[in-house]
């Protein structure tokens, strides 16, 4: 079976910076233990990388959400520990908002029968682009290992999860 492995934002910003939580930094280990395990297997693996740039404050995401971050060429924009050496030689998609439109446009073209989203933040980044592959790759099973996903809400998180599981995509658990 094909399958693929989509780490999304997994960025200094979103775990110990601009949009930090407490508790982001324990999934560096949980995070390169997947993707270690998914090239193990002969299965690719590609990153995604939030990216704003100074005019921020001035897009439609900073009116809403208005704390810079991820800003390109700034450490907040950097892959956040061992992430980061892991990602190296890998396909990084650069987007500008929650959901990468290029990762969708490049998945519709491939023959993957299962992708595994994981990363940072669960109920925004990681639910659009698990949305995105659902609409890329509408016969392969969409799963989300919530064990290599967060963010600073857990109610949202919550959500996120149930309308996931709504939208057919599996939640997986792993210790």
């Amino acid at each position: 079976m094909k399958k693929l492995l989509v780490v999304v934002d997994f960025q200094v910003d979103f775990v110990n910076g601009a949009l930090g939580f407490a508790g982001a930094e324990a999934l560096d280990e949980r995070i390169c233990f997947l993707i270690k395990s998914f090239e193990d297997d002969g299965n690719d693996v590609v990153f995604t990388l939030d990216t704003h740039h100074e005019d921020y404050m001035n897009t439609e995401e900073g009116k809403y959400l208005p704390v810079p971050h991820c800003i390109e060429g700034t450490p907040g924009y950097d892959f956040y520990g061992n992430v980061k050496n892991m990602a190296k030689g890998h396909k990084i998609f650069a987007k500008p908002t929650f959901p990468s439109l290029e990762l969708g446009d490049w998945l519709k073209d491939k023959d993957y029968e299962e992708v595994t989203v994981c990363g940072l933040d669960l109920s925004i980044c990681v639910l659009s682009n698990a949305v995105i592959a659902k609409a890329a790759l509408p016969n392969a099973h969409i799963v989300v290992d919530a064990s290599c996903s967060s963010g600073g809400d857990e109610h949202a998180n919550a959500v996120a999860i149930e309308q996931l599981k709504r939208i057919q995509v599996e939640i997986k658990h792993n210790k």
